[in-house]
């Protein structure tokens, strides 16, 4: 059903900004509640952001007035937009899409937090 594709995520400074995208085929996302997870090698993943289908927000503390989720419906994708990085940011970040049983992931991009 669901098919998700992440994107920009790369190589930032500390202090400077990425948006990462997830675009999704099959379904609209309007429908769905979008989560984004990240996870460093040797480290549990976490819930990063989450957007549900009616437009409320939330954010991991570590994150929290940093990072920000949108949703555009007309190009039926969700971003990611990150500000002040930090070098404990770098993870690869994983999109998620969930509406009730149905629960699918994305492939993830590299977000790596470094001078």
């Amino acid at each position: 059903q669901v098919q998700l594709v992440e994107s920009g995520g790369g190589l930032v400074q500390p202090g400077g900004s990425l948006r990462l995208s997830c675009a999704a085929s099959g379904s609209i996302f309007i429908f769905y509640d979008i989560n984004w997870y990240r996870q460093a090698p040797g480290k549990q993943r976490e819930l990063v952001a989450g957007i549900t289908s009616g437009g409320s927000t939330n954010y991991a503390n570590s994150v929290k007035g940093r990072f920000t989720i949108s949703r555009d419906g007309a190009k039926n994708t969700v971003y990611l937009q990150m500000n002040s990085l930090k070098p404990e940011d770098t993870a690869d970040y994983i999109c998620n899409a969930k509406q009730l049983a149905h629960d699918y992931w994305g492939q993830g991009t590299q977000v790596t937090v470094s001078s």
